[in-house]
């Protein structure tokens, strides 16, 4: 299908939904009750999206936040009050109707918030060609839109374009866990349904990272719906525009604390937990942003680890049987690569089939926000326990 049909579709299908408040079928978790008190129901009632990413301690004081597909203007909204009236916000839509609802409903939104005048502005663009100035945006948010763009790295490409240096993302979007095939891709109906248009998550992450971002990392993961065997699911990530580089830094080593015995930064560079390994300033940076600062120990001089020192991290599978139950596991950044301490080697986006124990290590706390976990049972499973190793280890 041209991109060009599919783009005229997309817009065909929210237009006409925001004119016969036809509900779209993503899974949102607005507060409505909280909205309510300064955004009209004519906003609220066409609003569609997979996640809330203006509303996840993202948005800060005096701002200029850009929002790719704002419709009839929520998460602007939502953005303007966080940013204060001295912040700005812009809204890109390719929908008319979407942008005549927005434009009405700017002011009283501001009156509301008891601003003198509102601090939101919307244009008339596509997500792969934004009117936005290079360089210009503190962060970039978009609810359930990018999914809907036939190239998804033009849009990527324009994303890196209008950050600052030193900005940010939070996106929230349906992917899937496998390649979408072509009769759904050719299905001009579920492209409005953000199936057809769905990226796997490696492909997703990896296109970010191909754009120049880094340290990109998963906020908040919700499953949503599997067809023919693909599964398709929420997610909210985000990730960072490398600022102008420091000269130099006191810091000369970081040595990986666990709990993952090692990992493979975005750079393609290995750490192995316990060894410190000599960084560049840029490093520094890259390791000291939030996802991955946790899990390292930046010094001035070499400093090792092993396991009888506090700061060292390890969650080890219990000792017992376990059990199948149809779960797999999706490593979602801030890592190429991770591997934990019963050798199970996770890439970014690949699903990998994991145990009852296994399932265990991944939600504690220094595994858990690093993954997406999908059960691709379709019914109950009744297996019976297995031994995975000789030794009791896991499998």
């Amino acid at each position: 299908m041209p991109i060009d049909a599919i783009t005229q579709k997309v817009s065909d299908r929210y237009a006409r939904a925001a004119a016969t408040g036809e509900q779209m079928c993503c899974p949102t978790s607005y507060d409505m009750q909280r909205l309510k008190t300064f955004i009209p129901e004519e906003v609220l009632r066409i609003s569609y999206g997979c996640g809330t990413p203006a509303g996840l301690d993202t948005v800060r004081p005096d701002e200029t936040v850009l929002d790719i597909g704002s419709g009839g203007g929520i998460d602007c909204f939502e953005a303007s009050r966080l940013v204060g009236p001295n912040g700005r916000v812009i809204g890109i839509d390719m929908t008319d109707v979407m942008l005549d609802i927005a434009w009405r409903n700017a002011p009283i939104v501001a009156a509301n918030l008891g601003y003198p005048s509102s601090n939101v502005e919307f244009r008339k663009g596509l997500v792969d060609a934004m009117p936005v100035e290079d360089g210009t945006i503190d962060l970039i948010i978009s609810n359930c839109v990018i999914n809907l763009a036939p190239d998804k790295r033009k849009v990527f490409g324009e994303m890196f374009r209008v950050a600052k240096p030193g900005g940010r993302f939070t996106i929230s979007d349906i992917v899937s866990d496998q390649t979408v095939p072509q009769y759904l891709v050719h299905d001009a109906g579920k492209w409005g349904d953000c199936l057809s248009g769905a990226l796997t998550l490696t492909d997703y992450m990896n296109g970010l990272t191909d754009a120049g971002f880094l340290g990109i990392h998963l906020v908040k993961f919700s499953p949503w719906r599997a067809i023919d065997g693909i599964h398709f699911f929420s997610v909210t990530l985000t990730g960072y525009k490398q600022p102008a580089p420091a000269a130099s830094s006191p810091l000369q080593y970081a040595t990986l604390r666990g709990p993952f015995s090692h990992v493979m930064d975005e750079r393609g560079t290995t750490y192995r937990r316990g060894i410190p390994q000599p960084i560049t300033a840029e490093d520094t940076w890259l390791l000291s942003t939030p996802a991955l600062a946790n899990h390292f120990l930046l010094t001035a001089d070499a400093v090792r680890l092993d396991a009888t020192d506090p700061r060292w991290q390890a969650v080890l599978p219990a000792q017992t049987p376990c059990t199948w139950q149809g779960h797999y596991a999706l490593l979602a950044g801030p890592f190429l690569e991770a591997a934990d301490d019963d050798h199970h080697v996770y890439r970014r986006g690949e699903p990998l089939e994991i145990c009852s124990k296994t399932l265990a290590v991944l939600q504690t706390e220094g595994y858990a926000p690093h993954f997406a976990i999908l059960n691709r049972a379709g019914q109950p499973v009744g297996g019976s326990v297995a031994v995975c190793a000789p030794e009791g280890g896991c499998c």
